[in-house]
């Protein structure tokens, strides 16, 4: 076998003898030093082993104890449904939900499982300050003059450096720097379509989406969505003609942390490009992925310029930044003059911290840590969902990102049971918020973005016994 294999190699033996049981349900792993000895590889090797592993969630890392086999291997509970894009419109408006939600967000008191983002405890707040600090200093007009629209020549060319995973098909006249991947998306909306074009999206999808769609006058097809290997090609391959525009999340959805695989995602660009359809990707989870590399977005195939690949660091770094940026493609232009009606410019003091943060390594390191934590999170949210909440719950099994997706007893309306929730401090997403039709109402989205901590542990339990009388 190959050398770039070896890990591979090491990982299936290991998953063997997990099926077999001859590895049971907690049991110690040999530490990276035994293995690597044993093997005699490298200590890389045997971190990509067990990478591998914790990616399947067949093994957890536990802080100086080592690797255990892990109790999800075993799982209990099934995976949420797909969704149905023939079901009929939702008669109840999701905006005064999406509302309801929003306002409890400056509640401090409130345990957030219901917001989009990182926890601060997650953050590097201090090197922040610092950097920022170390950036104003720099700067002779302490950044306060306008940049050129395209947006800062250093983000973007660290950006075009950093995207390892496109192997060197971006470079800094490429991408286009925006208040964040929201805003980059709403931009590519507007560059590609009028007012009645018809968006192929997912189904469930971030409610951002639907609002966007909404305030463009645009009609939306919503593509059923696997919880594990992302919308169904067979589907959106039967609308295609109706199709003016597709905008998917490829790696780690919003809100159900689907993963296209690849061969998933070459497929896609062909269709489209057949069909000289644009595709907006949101790639805003792509660097908080648990296995052992980072995915690589629809961009990586595109040959004729029609992926319009968005990203940010809200949801890894800054959120309060909003730094994001774009690679249109074949309309670039259009993102620009857009930009430059609409905003002129954007900040930045920001943009330069950002490009400082890659330049210098601390985002990888940064983002080595928060992988970790974030993978540990998820495999303690999912088992206190099984021990606390009904055995007829399904649960989603993301491979990265930070939102679990469950599916109650079709009894629960979701939206009635946030209310009795805010009542105990604690608060979730309902599913209707996201979707324009009538389906998930049965559906929550929870944010395991948060520290671990016994608050966080018995809100989850006094959240399943509302679920449980709620039946």
């Amino acid at each position: 076998m190959k050398k770039d294999f070896l890990y591979i190699k090491i990982a299936t033996v290991i998953e063997d003898q997990i099926a077999s049981e001859t590895l049971k349900l907690g049991d110690k792993l040999p530490s990276i030093r035994e293995l690597q000895k044993l093997y005699n590889v490298s200590i890389n090797t045997v971190r990509q082993a067990y990478l591998e592993l914790e990616s399947k969630s067949l093994i957890e890392s536990r802080v100086k104890k080592g690797y255990f086999v892990s109790k999800m291997f075993r799982r209990k509970l099934s995976l949420p449904s797909v969704g149905n894009m023939t079901t009929s419109a939702n008669d109840r408006d999701p905006e005064d939900l999406i509302t309801k939600v929003f306002k409890t967000l400056g509640d401090n008191t409130i345990t957030k499982f219901a917001v989009g983002g990182p926890d601060k405890s997650l953050l590097p707040i201090a090197k922040l300050n610092k950097c920022l600090i170390n950036t104003v200093r720099k700067f002779n007009d302490s950044g306060t003059s306008y940049e050129p629209v395209q947006g800062s020549v250093n983000l973007r060319r660290n950006i075009a450096k950093w995207s390892w995973v496109l192997e060197g098909k971006l470079n800094e006249d490429d991408i286009v720097t925006t208040s964040g991947a929201m805003n980059a998306i709403f931009n590519c909306l507007m560059a590609v379509t009028k007012p009645g074009d018809t968006i192929a999206i997912e189904s469930p999808v971030y409610f951002g989406i639907h609002q966007f769609i909404k305030s463009l006058g645009l009609k939306a097809i919503e593509i059923p969505t696997h919880p594990v290997t992302g919308i169904d090609l067979d589907a959106l391959r039967k609308v295609l003609p109706r199709i003016n525009v597709c905008c998917f999340i490829s790696n780690f959805s919003n809100p159900l942390g689907s993963l296209m695989p690849d061969e998933n995602k070459k497929e896609l660009v062909k269709m489209l490009t057949h069909y000289d359809i644009p595709l907006i990707e949101d790639d805003l989870h792509g660097n908080l992925f648990f296995g052992a590399e980072r995915p690589k977005p629809c961009k990586f195939y595109d040959e004729a310029g029609i992926v319009m690949w968005c990203s940010s660091v809200s949801k890894t770094l800054a959120p309060g930044y909003r730094v994001g940026w774009v690679a249109p493609g074949r309309y670039k232009d259009k993102i620009i003059r857009q930009k430059l009606v609409q905003t002129i410019s954007t900040p930045s003091l920001f943009q330069e911290v950002v490009a400082d943060f890659l330049e210098h390594g601390r985002y990888d390191h940064h983002l080595r840590i928060l992988r970790s934590k974030l993978h540990t999170n998820c495999l303690k949210f999912q088992g206190a969902i099984e021990e606390y909440f009904p055995a007829n719950t399904k649960i989603s099994q993301p491979q990265g990102g930070f939102m679990l997706w469950l599916e109650l007893d079709k009894k629960i309306d979701t939206a009635e049971l946030f209310d009795l929730a805010i009542k105990q401090k604690i608060s979730f997403a309902p599913g209707r918020m996201f979707t324009q039709l009538n389906q998930y109402n049965n559906c929550m989205r929870l944010n395991f973005a948060l520290e671990w901590n016994e608050q966080v542990n018995a809100d989850l339990k006094r959240l399943g016994r509302l679920v449980k009388a709620s039946i």
